[in-house]
């Protein structure tokens, strides 16, 4: 990591340290070489803090600080660095439009898991879009759901599907995968029962699957829905009924509706 200066007021877009954060902003690669990812905001910098997330460094606008006193006095009470920074150099360092005045880098959290029989999970096969998945993470923990498990697509310390997801990302328990293959196999060693979620309609309709016993669901990418050879090795395929001419849902619609027969 860059050395930051303190003791000032940044004014500096070419501050080594603002660079770098506007590289954590842009680049998973960067992110996971450091371990380190990006929170904007007052409510999820302070949220991450509660879920014992590691702050390392937070920059915050004098207004910031005036209007949002004691949460900033509780970040800067337990970062490491603190340090003041304009607001055009604020600015530059958000992707929102509307930016709150303070970011914080944070150090990768991980709350993985082992299958357990009689759980249920939910599988993202290659989901793209950082709204989706930030919604999908958030369901998912309204709901309760034991697991969440992420296969290539969108990463998980993307700025826009940690907003998405209020933070649910990194309190949930997440496996990131290579290949959903070997967690299929691993979840039928363990007696849970393998979904693929299809548009199908000769696939089994979702209100007439019994899930009591654990399940793992997968849903399927944005354009392409869930890949042939995962579709190939799970025990079943189930489908949500509709009508109209809609061919398919959104994923993160077709999410919520599993998850919550999952555990209604």
């Amino acid at each position: 990591m860059a050395e930051y200066i303190s003791n000032y007021v940044i004014t500096s877009k070419n501050n080594p340290g603002i660079k770098e954060i506007k590289e954590y902003l842009t680049s998973s690669k960067e992110r996971r070489k450091d371990k380190i990812f990006v929170l904007e905001g007052v409510r999820l910098c302070c949220d991450a803090l509660k879920s014992d997330c590691r702050i390392i460094s937070v920059f915050a606008t004098e207004d910031c600080q005036r209007k949002y006193a004691d949460d900033i006095e509780f970040l800067k009470a337990n970062c490491v660095d603190f340090y003041t920074v304009s607001d055009d150099v604020l600015k530059s360092m958000s992707d929102t439009v509307n930016p709150q005045g303070v970011v914080c880098t944070v150090a990768m959290k991980y709350n993985t898991f082992e299958y357990e029989k009689g759980k249920k999970y939910i599988a993202l096969d290659t989901v793209q879009n950082p709204d989706n998945l930030g919604a999908i993470s958030r369901t998912a923990e309204a709901f309760g759901i034991d697991g969440l498990v992420i296969c290539g697509g969108c990463d998980i310390y993307n700025p826009k599907a940690l907003r998405a997801s209020m933070g649910a990302l990194y309190r949930l328990p997440v496996r990131v995968c290579q290949s959903l293959e070997k967690e299929i196999e691993k979840c039928k060693k363990m007696g849970i029962n393998s979904f693929a979620t299809v548009p199908d309609r000769d696939a089994k309709d979702i209100t007439k699957v019994d899930f009591s016993k654990g399940a793992f669901c997968i849903i399927g990418n944005e354009g392409n829905g869930v890949s042939q050879e995962f579709i190939d090795l799970c025990d079943e395929k189930i489908t949500i009924k509709m009508s109209g001419r809609a061919e398919s849902l959104n994923a993160a619609a077709a999410a919520s509706i599993t998850m919550w027969e999952l555990v209604k």
